[in-house]
């Protein structure tokens, strides 16, 4: 049996496409809704999901949480903003056929500004997202970028890919940043780590790391567009592990959209 664990928060627009992409993939779906203030529970339920509702803390107790509800020994993890490809989902089923692997990295297409982005460091993109559930446990301490750590057996890799696409337009990219930026300040304190003069340059090196060493100015301007925004982000969590409220953009939410 396999089980496929969406997070959402306020994701009534991206979700129907997601669980649209598990059928034949998937024997259950379940759905942790992390507080949505719009149609995210009846949209999950209408097409057949199990819906759960736990107040969002940070990505990694969520996350734990959902796969503690997975009722299959396997389990798939997506976001609300990706979906499985064609390939993808008859691989699955073919994967838990195979006894010397107990979790398997699935690569990742991302599209950014309506193109797919294959260098900026997102060309190779990969991550663990289906697992035999005895044999993961997830890292402590980090409230985003999540890190699932193998316990027991050995890690495969699936051929096909989950099509990502994290950003509807630039409010959606503000409104993910104030929340992310805000777990990884709050980690960063919780670490007892410290600012250093080294920190000041973080953000103009994210830059040239994605556009010039990750030969994002192959990408065109959806490769510049997000080498800047990459150093935005950094820039936008020191302020915040600083106490600023930093140089963050206020914009009001459209009618029906998500505040973030």
């Amino acid at each position: 049996m396999i089980s496929a664990l969406i997070l959402a928060l306020d994701e009534e627009e991206d979700l129907p496409g997601c669980l649209d992409s598990l059928r034949g993939a998937a024997d259950e779906i379940v759905v942790v809704d992390g507080g949505s203030k719009d149609r995210t529970a009846e949209t999950a339920s209408q097409r057949g999901a199990r819906v759960l509702s736990r107040p969002f803390d940070d990505f990694t107790r969520q996350r734990a949480y959902g796969v503690s509800q997975c009722r299959g020994p396997w389990v798939l993890m997506l976001d609300a903003d990706e979906r499985l490809s064609g390939p993808l989902a008859s691989e699955v089923r073919e994967a838990v056929q195979l006894n010397s692997f107990e979790a398997f990295e699935i690569p990742f297409q991302t599209e950014f500004m309506g193109r797919l982005m294959r260098f900026s460091g997102l060309g190779g993109e990969k991550h663990p997202r289906f697992f035999r559930k005895e044999a993961v446990a997830w890292t402590s301490g980090r409230s985003v970028h999540e890190k699932l750590a193998i316990h027991s057996g050995r890690l495969g890799r699936l051929r096909g890919a989950i099509l990502h696409r994290p950003y509807r337009d630039l409010r959606e990219y503000l409104e993910k940043a104030e929340r992310y930026t805000d777990l990884a300040a709050r980690d960063f304190a919780a670490n007892g780590r410290t600012l250093s003069w080294r920190h000041e340059w973080i953000p103009a090196y994210e830059f040239v790391r994605s556009y010039f060493l990750n030969l994002g100015f192959l990408d065109g301007l959806p490769g510049l567009v997000w080498a800047a925004l990459s150093a935005y982000h950094r820039r936008l969590r020191f302020f915040k592990i600083r106490g600023n409220s930093g140089p963050h953009l206020s914009l009001a939410p459209r009618s029906g959209e998500r505040a973030g």
